[in-house]
């Protein structure tokens, strides 16, 4: 059996009064699906906390102490400061870096640190996904935006939430609010690659208001406003003829969408009318059916790579 080299990361934690889901974050990463990603570390940094967040991290701290350690900024200096503590104490050369608020799927880790076997790659991203409903207007648009942005992602990698780097720089100047957009900077500058990860999946919450939808994409345009201007990088968000022609796109999925449901509706309609015709003039009743014979052959479902899929349930078909 061929022996698979390990690609070793640290990962860093950052955490602003995050009570409600940093026992939920770190059993998630604990619990992650590995084969080539090694997680040596993780690193915690908890930044003015007045919630129950240190002592919760503290309880792992305990549970795992070769594993999980605990930096306390007493006052808040923003994400910047954390993450400039977390790339002081990383001692691996790949780091993960997961805002705490939000939740990695088992294989995300190891989806996104595997792409570092390539020396050409720099910075891998994960494909954030909205947990809650999109039953109201706000939760609606907040599964739009990131449905677009994870269509932009696919052309032109725009990454955040959860990203994985080469450890080529030391720190963040204090000034940069966006991370995750000058961590794309300063590793296209180094001649290297920024690659989404579409299969590594983290979780997050969207706004639930329209007043935290605002305040969220207020402070992230202004950050990347700052970036493009302060250090002459653009995120692909800004590129707003794409972003335009992303929307088109969905504006034309949608009415095609209206489209086939009244399709679907007038074929219905037609066929019940002659069910009833059936049933109330010619008093037949199909116990004969009339055999649909397009219906007859079952064929295998094909992935989009022209894969025959196969389920666990079913023989394998014969050539």
């Amino acid at each position: 059996m061929e022996l698979v080299e390990k690609i070793k990361c640290s990962v860093g934690i950052t955490a602003h009064n995050e009570e409600a889901n940093i026992a939920q974050i770190l059993d998630a990463v604990l619990g992650q699906r590995l084969f080539v990603a090694d997680i040596a570390e993780i690193i915690v940094v908890a930044s003015g906390c007045t919630d129950n967040t240190v002592p919760i991290i503290e309880s792992y701290v305990e549970k795992y102490p070769e594993k999980i350690s605990l930096f306390v900024q007493e006052r808040r200096e923003g994400k910047t400061s954390a993450i400039n503590i977390f790339l002081a104490n990383a001692h691996q050369k790949i780091c993960v870096l997961e805002s705490g608020d939000t939740i990695p799927h088992e294989d995300a880790i190891e989806n996104m640190v595997r792409m570092f076997a390539d020396p050409a790659v720099g910075m891998t991203g994960a494909h954030k996904v909205p947990v809650n409903t999109p039953d109201h207007i706000v939760g609606f648009l907040s599964h739009l935006r990131l449905r677009l942005e994870h269509q932009l992602c696919l052309e032109i990698p725009r990454l955040g939430e959860l990203i994985a780097f080469r450890k080529v720089f030391d720190a963040i100047p204090p000034d940069v609010a966006m991370d995750e957009a000058f961590v794309e900077a300063l590793v296209i500058r180094r001649g290297l690659q920024v690659r989404y990860a579409p299969d590594a999946v983290v979780f997050n919450m969207g706004p639930e208001t329209v007043n935290d939808f605002v305040k969220q994409r207020r402070r992230n345009h202004a950050g990347h406003l700052y970036l493009q201007k302060k250090y002459g990088y653009q995120v692909s968000s800004l590129d707003s003829g794409k972003v335009v022609q992303l929307a088109l796109s969905e504006v034309f999925g949608a009415l095609k969408l209206i489209w086939v449901l009244f399709a679907l509706g007038s074929l219905e309609a037609y066929a019940r009318m002659l069910g009833w015709w059936d049933f109330k003039v010619k008093k037949r009743t199909h116990v004969v059916w009339d055999i649909a014979w397009t219906t007859k052959e079952v064929k295998r479902p094909i992935d989009h790579q022209g894969i025959n899929i196969t389920s666990p349930h079913l023989p394998a078909k014969r050539e």
